[in-house]
């Protein structure tokens, strides 16, 4: 696995005068880029749109190279965009997607079939002309140069390693009721797959969907007995 910094600083000095989409990772792309009057950063608030977003400028500015680093989490919200971005064929987008297996901004909670998804062969599949897939910073770099001067649209799945950001929500919530819960030093799927992925889900079921009933003040170990 790829850090996502380093791939990012791989990829500055071939990026000429594109548009780029910096998505999740604008917390490191605004420290490298030289070029901001031509960045985009739409964060959290865009999650599943990215993708969309991208197409609809590529084809309002058909002159402008416009790179995309979108997410797996985004990729897999919203699967439609990869084939309708392959019908528009816009020879101006590079889809650059950054697959740390997991939602880091709300926690590091696991993305469905987690380490098992092709996102280049799922766009292969959706239509899109070429795809590549890379978890070598070194491979990445002798390539990158060659991807960004074909014609798009083109895909590069990069597999990176997780910065988990912040707390899950549900025990930032249960946290803030009085709760004794603290955050994960790491990952917590990374040993137990089956008991995370079964307490998130009971906290969605039980909490969340139940008319938005108040977050019970409980401890992670309660809510995965």
């Amino acid at each position: 696995m790829m850090k996502m910094e380093e791939i990012l600083k791989v990829f500055a000095p071939h990026r000429g005068d594109a548009i780029v989409i910096s998505g999740r990772a604008n917390r490191h792309w605004d420290k490298i880029s030289t070029n901001k009057n031509r960045d985009l950063s739409l964060g959290d608030p865009a999650m599943g749109g990215h993708a969309s977003f991208a197409l609809g400028l590529a084809l309002a500015r058909p002159k402008n190279k416009v790179v995309l680093f979108d997410s797996d989490g985004d990729v897999q919200m919203s699967m439609g965009a990869l084939a309708t971005i392959a019908e528009q064929k816009p020879a101006n987008l590079y889809h650059f997607v950054l697959d740390n297996e997991c939602y880091a901004t709300t926690g590091g909670q696991p993305v469905p079939n987690a380490g098992r998804v092709h996102y280049d062969k799922l766009a292969l599949g959706a239509g899109y002309p070429e795809a590549h897939a890379f978890d070598n910073l070194e491979t990445f770099s002798i390539n990158v140069e060659r991807i960004l001067s074909k014609p798009g649209p083109v895909f590069v799945a990069l597999k990176i390693k997780p910065e988990i950001i912040n707390v899950p929500i549900g025990i930032a919530a249960a946290s803030s009721e009085g709760a004794n819960t603290s955050a994960p030093s790491r990952a917590p799927w990374a040993e137990t797959p089956v008991t995370w992925s079964a307490c998130m889900n009971r906290f969605v079921t039980r909490d969340c969907v139940s008319a938005m009933l108040p977050v019970k003040s409980v401890t992670l170990n309660q809510w995965c007995r």
